[in-house]
């Protein structure tokens, strides 16, 4: 039960504008380690963004930008198996984050627990991260960073939990997703696998004779 989980907040709807992330690394299925970091996005704060995590420009002045964040951030992902809540949205803020600091990818699978959470637990109205975490009684601060990725982390324990799972990547499989991947110059996104191909019955071979008939006319 080893992995980590993470959660960007952004200071507008700019995905490069990250200025706060959340880091758990989950290891034996305990949570081991935690970081958060504000973040100077060099970018204007949205009033509808500060209104949703609280975090203001002053917040951030004199905080590492993402660039000088990396060095720091980077061997925590490398080759892990990272999870975020609603993956779509985190991971794009990190490519984007990375190209505009002309930095290289590095290399992880990643996971979704909103799209996990989405398939074993249908019979939810909603599968937000406050709603899962509320189903298992997990506290939470939403759009605190730190808290968000706490959440992540916990829901995807108690998904595991659930289906008798040691190991994310099992669990996904067993859901029918294919992790998501992250490699230098690319990406693949946390997706369904494919449904198999129904093989169809071939056709017999026509002998070119005309079928038989009992009846003689």
């Amino acid at each position: 039960m080893d992995f980590t989980a993470i959660d960007f907040e952004t200071a507008n709807a700019s995905r490069s504008s990250a200025c706060s992330l959340g880091l758990v690394q989950v290891r034996g299925g305990i949570i081991t380690r935690e970081h958060v970091w504000l973040i100077d996005p060099q970018q204007h704060f949205s009033g509808m963004n500060i209104a949703i995590h609280g975090i203001t420009p002053a917040m951030v002045k004199g905080q590492p930008t993402f660039r000088e964040l990396w060095p720091v951030l980077a061997p925590l992902l490398m080759d892990e198996i990272v999870i975020a809540h609603n993956a779509a949205f985190d991971m794009s803020v990190l490519r984007y984050c990375l190209d505009e600091a002309a930095i290289g990818y590095p290399s992880f699978q990643y996971m979704c627990t909103y799209l996990l959470g989405k398939k074993m637990l249908s019979e939810l109205p909603s599968h937000k991260l406050n709603v899962l975490s509320g189903h298992f009684g997990i506290s939470l601060r939403h759009h605190d960073a730190l808290e968000d990725a706490r959440a992540a982390a916990s829901i995807l324990l108690k998904l595991m939990e659930r289906e008798s799972h040691t190991q994310p990547l099992q669990l996904a499989q067993h859901q029918g997703y294919l992790p998501g991947t992250m490699y230098a110059g690319g990406y693949t996104p946390f997706k369904a696998a494919p449904k198999p191909k129904e093989k169809r019955p071939k056709a017999k071979a026509s002998s070119g004779k005309p079928p038989y008939s009992p009846i003689h006319g």
